[in-house]
């Protein structure tokens, strides 16, 4: 029984035999915040969200200044649909960490999905005014622009993350965008390069694969920010929003 078992598992889809790995690596090490990081996704990947919390609760609790450890719970937070607290705990890791873009990016997700559009937009533009590159941020805050109405500057937002990815549309593809098959080998926005194709970015949807873009991107580390990625669309991966 071993860590590197339970995360073999885990990958191959045998989130009950990970389990049973992972119980029994923190019975041995009860307060070893990665053992309770991991078995608290598979808990989650199999539905039991609220034993899932009680993990992301401790690991909380261990490291109460590890802001990635918040948005993690902030996500479970949002799975149970307690978005007060969770917008709470987004809010807490922006005050812990408030020069990095992405605590905005990531609660401008929630902000939206909850109904606060302009509160979405402002964070959009502090993410944005922090790192002008972020071609995610550009997008989204588009999207959050055209449900408000605000078409010239969704247009705009939508255009400034296109010359980020390097997408130049031609005449034909803005009057076919839905059928070309030249857009679906175009990169995703905010992905990490040669990871996987999609259509340009005026097609996206405010799905919660943006919110794996966006906030995927907290983590430092390519490894760690893939394996989040990995999780989390486990839980949400192809559904819109509610």
């Amino acid at each position: 029984m071993s860590f590197e078992k339970g995360i073999e598992l885990y990958k191959s889809g045998k989130f009950e035999e990970a389990l049973t790995i992972f119980n029994g690596l923190v019975k041995e090490t009860p307060n070893h915040p990665q053992l309770h990081l991991n078995r608290g996704r598979i808990l989650s990947r199999l539905g039991k969200t609220e034993e899932a919390l009680v993990d992301f609760d401790l690991i909380t609790s261990l490291e109460p200044y590890n802001t990635d450890f918040i948005s993690d719970r902030a996500v479970v937070l949002h799975l149970l649909k307690r978005n007060e607290e969770a917008l709470s705990e987004l809010d807490r890791a922006a005050n812990l960490d408030p020069k990095n873009p992405y605590r905005y990016s990531s609660r401008a997700y929630l902000k939206d999905r909850i109904g606060d559009l302009e509160g979405a937009i402002a964070d959009y533009e502090k993410a944005i005014e922090l790192d002008p590159e972020d071609a995610v941020s550009h997008n989204n805050k588009g999207l959050v622009e055209e449900k408000l109405g605000y078409q010239a500057k969704s247009k705009k937002s939508f255009e400034k993350a296109d010359d980020l990815v390097g997408y130049k549309p031609t005449e034909s593809s803005k009057q076919n965008s839905t059928s070309s098959e030249e857009n679906s080998e175009l990169p995703k926005v905010g992905s990490i390069p040669k990871e996987e194709p999609i259509a340009p970015v005026q097609k996206k949807e405010m799905t919660f694969n943006h919110f794996l873009n966006t906030l995927g991107s907290v983590f430092n580390n390519a490894h760690t920010r893939k394996e989040f990625g990995n999780y989390l669309k486990g839980l949400f991966g192809g559904k819109k929003s509610d």
